[in-house]
């Protein structure tokens, strides 16, 4: 019986021997093919320093780790890695010089569907059309990347800092993309988490379309076109994020609902907030300031709960169109920089409602021109009037409770975040 254990113990052992991943390790003037090739599936492939012509094929589970920064060169031809398989990791290298063929897709590293598990961390990669391609992928991380596109192209003829397709659960982590046409580009992609990633001189920092349930926190977007813009969808959590400096929205809300906007910074854009045809969220402790528009709101937005915002020093706070009146800060809130109204009880709360926008503004908004008499005295007057009597009176947004002072104790340092 004690011989029948002791053979057990040794097969069980031989087993734990052959199941040990193999390094292999490839000096410059060797083929990285060569050694994917003659691994085996859970192997280590190690690369040297070094500068190597590369369009690998990974067709099984593998860990290709870098040494030192080594270069995988494309040529500018092709996709520079393709992967063809589920747990494979890639790690540590410089990925340089794909093709720039848009219909084809290039890529620094293109991921067919079903590579799952992969894990992408801590690479450089520099022009390259998209820098990573994902398709119809399951729990990919994709963490501490540099990815820089083709930016002596024009916008259009870029591809997507990392494109994110038909997948799900996906981890984007502590990346900084810059120089492509959008830094995140997300479709129809469930249940991801985007934290702490970096995203300049870009179309969109990112880009959302018919993706629900994900989580986009602690990322910074700044001196794009766009900073952040969800577009038809669901059950986003949009917190702590950081958009300064674009030249159009620092966060667009198009067709979405169910979802949460909360302690986000949006400072110097064209317009903070862009909110088109958005119902049933929940806009609360974002400090919105310094932008030319602090909020557009139209197209049917309403049934929102918006509370506790600082609006401070916007040149308009509110630009809202609409055919009746849509009522925030029913609980809290909100401050206003501009609101001259008082606090006689000392309750930290204004007594006269705030009405972002009257007929003047909204004369304005139809007749740019009329800018020019915007302190002239007949001006000036239409505006008394139109308060005086409520059949002259503009459809607004009202906050029945303005604060007095702000609920973000830090608003001063974003005063000097403006476009370069």
């Amino acid at each position: 019986m004690r011989l029948v254990c002791h053979f057990a113990m040794l097969g069980l052992l031989l087993l734990c021997v052959q199941g040990q991943a193999t390094e292999h390790t490839v000096s410059l003037g060797q083929s990285i093919a060569e050694a994917i090739e003659k691994a085996a599936a859970g192997d280590t492939v190690l690369v040297a320093h070094g500068n190597y012509p590369a369009h690998l094929v990974i067709a099984k589970p593998l860990h290709l780790k870098g040494l030192n920064k080594p270069t995988l060169n494309g040529g500018n031809t092709g996709d520079v890695i393709r992967i063809k398989s589920p747990d494979v990791i890639i790690e540590g290298f410089i990925i340089s010089n794909s093709g720039a063929d848009l219909t084809a897709q290039n890529a620094g590293i293109y991921l067919e569907p079903g590579s799952d598990r992969a894990i992408i961390r801590n690479n450089t990669i520099n022009y390259t059309l998209f820098g990573l391609w994902i398709e119809k992928v399951k729990d990919i991380q994709v963490i501490g990347n540099n990815i820089t596109g083709m930016r002596d192209l024009a916008s259009a003829q870029r591809g997507n800092g990392i494109q994110l397709y038909n997948s799900s659960g996906a981890k984007i982590l502590d990346n900084h993309v810059s120089f492509t046409r959008d830094g995140i580009y997300v479709d129809v992609s469930d249940h991801a988490l985007f934290r702490g990633n970096r995203l300049h001189h870009l179309r969109y920092g990112s880009h959302y379309m018919n993706s629900n349930f994900n989580i986009w926190e602690n990322n910074e977007s700044y001196l794009n076109r766009g900073g952040l813009a969800l577009m038809e969808v669901r059950n986003q959590t949009v917190r702590n994020n950081r958009a300064w400096g674009n030249s159009d929205h620092g966060i667009m809300l198009r067709t979405i609902t169910d979802s949460v906007i909360e302690n986000n910074v949006v400072a110097g854009n064209r317009r903070g907030f862009f909110i088109y045809d958005a119902e049933y969220n929940v806009l609360r402790n974002n400090l919105i300031i310094g932008n030319r528009v602090g909020v557009h709101l139209w197209a049917g937005s309403i049934h929102n709960e918006v509370e506790g915002n600082d609006l401070v020093n916007n040149q308009e706070q509110i630009k809202y169109v609409a055919s009746r009146d849509e009522y925030w800060g029913v609980k809290t809130g909100n401050y206003w920089s501009n609101y001259v109204g008082w606090d006689r009880n000392g309750d930290g709360m204004g007594d006269v409602p705030y009405e972002a926008s009257d007929l003047v503004d909204q004369l304005i908004w139809k007749y740019p021109a009329a800018k020019l008499l915007l302190n002239s005295p007949a001006v000036q007057t239409l505006r008394l009037v139109a308060r005086q009597f409520p059949l002259l009176r503009a459809t607004s947004i009202v906050d029945q409770h303005p604060r007095m002072s702000p609920f973000n104790k830090n608003w001063s340092v974003w005063l000097e975040k403006q476009r370069h």
